[in-house]
């Protein structure tokens, strides 16, 4: 009996090994069956894929979506709305609407009204071109723009930079027509150069100035103009102030006038209306119910302090005043702009310049106002329309205007529906235009100055700046380079300044893309950067690497350095630590989109250095575009197809049995 028990038992062990196996085998086959090859896409025509490339670079948006099986006669009418939004939102325009859009832009013309005469001064003309400007350039975005909320008229940072730029090649006082002529040369170009990069569908190039550095130049800007108010609130003379925009010029000279250059009287409106200004700002900033009073105190203060200097004579002790501002609507310009000369190739530089950064300012508003209502905005379209007004305006004695921040966020607020509100903006100036710029004799420039001060306070944005340093210390350079290089040299080089870091930034993450050791989860499939999860387990005997970029001729010598040298100190580690040697070095390939030949070479090489080390090169998940290359270029085959794999895990599986895995 008891032998026949021990047979039962061997018998029911037997066969529970052999359950055992079977399952072990079922799982291996399991293990084996599901490990996926890499894809390779199908070979694409050379015609077929630079097409594709270039749609994908200049048409993303596929702006012809629109025109997809519809009859000719649709096409066409879509084809002029395209060109002329107006047509499109003018056949649902209702009632309703308007009364939103007249209230908006009575609102924001008794805003703009005085702004631009200030803002005129900024750019060294005469009042009435600021009014000009904010005339013609809004009827014609109108009927061309495709924002909702973006008032048009001349800004103050474009104002300073016309000025500054333009008074470095013609004296305002010396040479007023040939410096008025120049300006509207500058104004044309800066047109031309919006409607081209609209046309040509190039409006990402101004996506290279980054965020932080507007806010850094934005920031600089408003410090520069709000010390060049200085001169109209203390009452200096122009020829006692000095004509350089840096802080220290202009403080010395502000300060070098204390004793025969201020006028009390002056100070005395110019800071009590500042004053004024400044609390309506923060009561409608506090309550947004009260928008309407930060936008009607500049008009209010315009109207009380030319009252108070006409009933007191103040203009004969000294209080300086507008004294005259020409009636009527804009004459023609056309024969004023340079054609030819030595002020052609003067006029085309300054008008690149401010048309981008004008651009620049109108792209962010319209962006931002667009996602607060949630529309889509054509930025190809908009800077279509932003260039043909100021042509049109170079044309009819207008400087270059471009969307207000100020005065959008008042139209925004104010409850504008359409672009309306910009078509009843101008109707109120050409009113003023018509019948009351004889009313603004006696405007005090200190008025005018503490009008333009309480502006640009808005642009000095320190909450951005300290999320910037937050988020990003190389960022937060880019911001400070700009805003000191505009501050202590001129607007000019803070912007050169903003355009060499934001370049300088991409350059650097271009050539030195960050790389990471990657380790197992534990109970998972999944490799992660043993940094960023420090419970992540490397494998024995396995280095895995990720790349975080492309890989170029501009960076693929340092992407193979920085992984010989990962290798080096990794095998130094496992050496001190006596554990097993390194044998295999996995290279996680998802994040790199794109490979050139200088890549490929890298990867030779890399190859080629590791075969001398006794190690084995495995590639891990390389995308579509990478892959097809490495098959083209034959370094597929020269590591073997089966040393590239979909995912981390089956590399990894390769290399070891499973229960050495399980083991981590």
């Amino acid at each position: 009996m008891a032998s026949k028990s021990q047979s039962n038992d061997e018998k029911v062990e037997t066969k529970e090994m052999d359950i055992g196996s079977l399952s072990s085998s079922r799982r291996h086959v399991h293990n084996t069956q599901y490990l996926h090859k890499v894809g390779v896409p199908p070979k694409q025509n050379l015609f077929r894929e630079f097409t594709a490339t270039v749609k994908e670079t200049l048409f993303a948006d596929d702006p012809l979506r629109h025109f997809k099986d519809q009859p000719k006669s649709r096409k066409l009418i879509l084809g002029v709305q395209a060109i002329f939004p107006i047509l499109e939102w003018g056949r649902s325009y209702s009632w309703r609407k308007f009364r939103g859009d007249l209230i908006a832009g009575l609102t924001i013309a008794s805003l703009c009204i005085p702004q631009d005469i200030g803002y005129a001064k900024l750019a060294n003309l005469d009042p009435q071109y600021g009014l000009y400007s904010s005339f013609v350039p809004p009827l014609i975005y109108a009927f061309m723009g495709s924002s909702r909320d973006i008032a048009i008229g001349p800004v103050a940072v474009v104002s300073l930079l016309l000025g500054t730029m333009l008074s470095r090649e013609i004296d305002p006082t010396k040479n007023k027509a040939e410096y008025l002529r120049l300006a509207f040369t500058a104004t044309f170009f800066a047109g031309i150069t919006q409607a081209t990069l609209g046309f040509l569908r190039l409006g990402f190039l101004i996506d290279f100035l980054s965020h932080a550095a507007i806010v850094g130049f934005m920031a600089g800007a408003a410090i520069t103009i709000a010390l060049q108010q200085l001169k109209g609130l203390l009452g200096i003379q122009n020829e006692k102030f000095t004509k350089e925009t840096d802080i220290v010029s202009v403080m010395h000279s502000v300060w070098g006038n204390v004793h025969h250059g201020w006028n009390w009287q002056t100070i005395l409106i110019g800071v009590s209306f500042l004053s004024f200004l400044l609390v309506a700002k923060y009561i409608g900033k506090k309550n947004r119910k009260f928008f309407w009073v930060p936008a009607i105190a500049p008009l209010i203060s315009v109207i009380l302090s030319t009252f108070f200097v006409y009933i007191t004579h103040a203009e004969k002790k000294g209080v300086q005043i507008v004294k005259n501002i020409e009636k009527g609507i804009n004459p023609s310009s056309v024969n004023q702009i340079y054609f030819t000369g030595d002020y052609l190739l003067k006029g085309l530089k300054i008008g690149v310049v401010a048309g981008m950064i004008a651009l620049t300012e109108a792209a962010a508003i319209g962006r931002t106002f667009a996602s607060m209502k949630d529309y889509q905005l054509d930025g190809n379209r908009e800077m279509v329309a932003l260039g043909t007004m100021n042509v049109i305006g170079s044309m009819t004695s207008c400087y270059v205007a471009t969307g207000s921040f100020s005065r959008s966020a008042v139209n925004f607020m104010a409850g504008c529906e359409t672009a309306m509100s910009n078509i009843v903006m101008s109707c109120v100036v050409f009113l003023t235009l018509e019948f009351i710029t004889p009313l603004f004799k006696y405007t005090p420039n200190a008025i005018l100055a503490a009008i333009i001060i309480s502006a640009v306070v808005g642009l000095i944005d320190v909450p951005a700046a300290i999320l910037i340093w937050k988020i990003d210390k190389f960022d937060f350079v880019a911001c400070l380079g700009a805003f000191l290089g505009v501050v202590f040299k001129s607007v000019e080089i803070g912007l050169l300044i903003a355009v060499s870091i934001s370049f300088a930034k991409i350059l650097l993450q271009v050539t030195r893309p960050r790389t990471a050791i990657l380790g197992k989860l534990p109970r998972t499939n999944v490799y992660r950067n043993i940094l960023q999860y420090p419970e992540a387990a490397k494998v024995p005997g396995v280095l895995i690497v990720r790349v975080d970029s492309a890989i170029y001729f501009s960076n693929s010598n340092y992407v193979k350095e920085r992984i010989l040298r990962w290798l080096t100190d990794e095998e130094e580690q496992v050496k001190a630590a006596c554990q097993p040697t390194i044998q295999f070095l996995i290279v996680e390939m998802s994040p790199v989109t794109d490979i050139d030949t200088s890549g490929i070479h890298a990867l030779e090489e890399l190859h080629r250095s590791l075969e001398k080390k006794g190690v084995q090169l495995i590639l891990a998940n390389p995308g579509p575009v990478v892959i097809d290359k490495l098959h083209a270029s034959n370094f597929a085959n020269l590591i073997g197809n089966d040393k590239i794999f979909p995912t981390v895990a089956d590399a990894v599986s390769s290399c070891y049995p499973k229960p050495v895995l399980e083991e981590v």
